[in-house]
């Protein structure tokens, strides 16, 4: 970076500062839990001369806070897939159930956003259909920043939820399905071959709730790949040609994921595990009625408060995970 023709070439430059950007992120947090653990040692020795309490619970609470940074980094060491560091695309599709599945998708964003909230994570929505009553029948987001594939791949499938309905005037129990896909994100010059011609490009005027920054232009794309049946649109930029981009870049990551699941037979069965977005197809339960319980079901990771999981507290379930992935990887299991 110190070289004077370093910038020379923005592109290839960029991509240097991202790839530190992502090594840096890795060291960086076991620098600091190793300073702030000498740091909390030395403080504890302080207080235990001195019976100093209110010092012994600062310790104590900065040993828990600790803890919570080193399971994080413990769950970051998991990582080990060719594409974990790379940006994500995550979608969300509602399932059975209606306005309730709509309002699902709306808390799965909620969920989502809030843990990439609280890891610095960038997080937009690219394209969105509002439900007819209420929620959202379906979205794409891109989420930006180190390892974020890595981390999201462990939420593919059917996301099962059980509660009181709040749309039921007889405050019945529903259940509600909702699909969440996660692809890689690659740079335009990742070899994807992408046919021109093979394409369907259509425009459309952006969606949304009124008022002036709703775009009155077709400046929304959609884009229909004939061979494969795939459908990626985007509505968010404010061009365009910035639309039709980032478009192409979903429809790249996706196309990858089919190339991918013809040469391996794991990512075909996490492509494929999702199948009907309803029953027996979920991978995670969240029940709010008549009991609390957010349950893996390929994992086994369970935990009765739905709320903490629904605030975006998902690590648990993504470590749990990764070392389920890894143990079945080194016994040669592929589920």
């Amino acid at each position: 970076m110190e070289q004077a023709d370093f910038w020379s070439d923005s592109e290839s430059a960029q991509k240097t500062v991202r790839r530190l950007k992502s090594l840096k992120s890795q060291r960086d947090p076991f620098v600091r839990l190793e300073h702030d653990h000498e740091e909390l040692e030395m403080l504890l020795g302080l207080a235990q001369e001195e019976e100093d309490e209110e010092t012994l619970a600062d310790v104590d609470a900065g040993l828990s806070a600790l803890n919570d940074r080193l399971d994080k980094f413990r769950i970051a060491a998991l990582l080990s897939g060719e594409n974990d560091e790379r940006n994500a695309f995550m979608s969300i599709h509602a399932g059975d159930g209606g306005t309730e599945s709509c309002d699902w998708v709306s808390m799965l964003l909620r969920m989502y956003s809030r843990w990439c909230d609280d890891r610095g994570y960038d997080v937009t929505v690219v394209d969105l259909l509002p439900g007819d009553e209420a929620g959202i029948k379906s979205l794409t987001a891109r989420i930006t920043w180190s390892r974020v594939y890595g981390y999201l791949r462990s939420e593919i499938g059917v996301h099962r939820l059980v509660r009181i309905s709040p749309f039921d005037a007889g405050a019945r129990r529903h259940t509600s399905f909702a699909s969440v896909d996660v692809v890689p994100e690659f740079d335009d010059d990742f070899e994807i071959e992408i046919n021109e011609k093979e394409l369907r490009i259509d425009t459309f005027h952006s969606s949304g709730a009124g008022g002036q920054h709703v775009n009155v232009t077709d400046s929304a794309v959609r884009i229909t790949h004939r061979p494969t049946g795939i459908v990626v649109s985007c509505q968010n930029e404010r061009s365009q040609h910035a639309n039709r981009r980032t478009a192409m870049a979903i429809l790249r990551s996706r196309l990858y994921r089919i190339k991918e699941k013809e040469r391996e037979d794991e990512l075909a069965r996490l492509y494929g595990e999702k199948g009907e977005i309803a029953w027996g197809n979920q991978i995670r339960s969240y029940v709010m009625q008549p009991y609390t319980m957010v349950k893996d079901h390929r994992t086994g990771c369970e935990t009765a408060d739905v709320n903490k999981v629904l605030d975006g507290h998902l690590d648990p379930y993504i470590g749990a995970y990764l070392r389920w992935k890894l143990a079945n990887k080194k016994t040669g299991k592929t589920t």
